[in-house]
C-alpha cells in the first residue's frame, strides 16, 4: 500500500518541477528580451518574429542552464573574492555568464550575440533586475 502516496508524491514533485522550469524559462527569456530592447550590442535576429521568438525561448534555456549547471561552479571558486569585494564579483560573474550563454548560441547557429564584456556586464544587471522582478509576478509553487 506505501506505493501509492510515494507515487502520488512523486507526481506532484514531477509536476512542481516543471512548473518551476517554464516559470524560469519565461522569467529568463522576458529578462533577455528587456536587455536585448535596452543594449544595441546585445542582438538577436531572424528572418522573421516566429524564429525571433524560438531563439529567444532557446537562448533562455542555454542561459538557464548555464546558470544551473556553470554559475555554481563559478560562485564556489569566487568566493574569495565575493568576500573581499563585497559582492561585487557577482556582476562579473553574471557578465560572464552571459558571455558564455551567447558562445553557446553561436555554436548552436542561434542568432544571438552579446558584443563584448562591458555590454555583458550592464546586461546582467538589466537581467538580474528583470528576472527578480518576472520571479515576483509570476507564481513559482502551489
Amino acid at each position: 500500500m506505501p506505493i501509492a502516496p510515494l507515487n502520488e508524491f512523486r507526481l506532484v514533485c514531477d509536476d512542481l518541477t516543471m512548473k518551476h522550469f517554464l516559470v524560469k524559462t519565461i522569467a529568463n527569456a522576458a529578462a533577455l528580451a528587456v536587455a536585448i530592447w535596452l543594449l544595441k550590442d546585445i542582438t538577436l535576429t531572424g528572418e522573421n518574429t516566429g524564429r525571433q521568438v524560438l531563439t529567444l525561448i532557446l537562448v533562455a534555456l542555454i542561459f538557464g542552464l548555464v546558470n544551473f549547471l556553470v554559475k555554481p561552479v563559478v560562485k564556489l571558486l569566487s568566493f574569495p573574492l565575493f568576500i573581499l569585494t563585497l559582492g561585487l564579483i557577482t556582476l562579473v560573474v553574471n557578465a560572464l555568464m552571459l558571455l558564455l550563454t551567447s558562445w553557446l548560441a553561436g555554436q548552436a547557429d542561434l542568432a544571438f550575440h552579446v558584443g563584448g564584456f562591458w555590454t555583458a556586464l550592464l546586461g546582467g544587471v538589466i537581467i538580474s533586475i528583470v528576472a527578480w522582478a518576472m520571479h515576483v509576478i509570476l507564481p513559482d509553487e502551489d
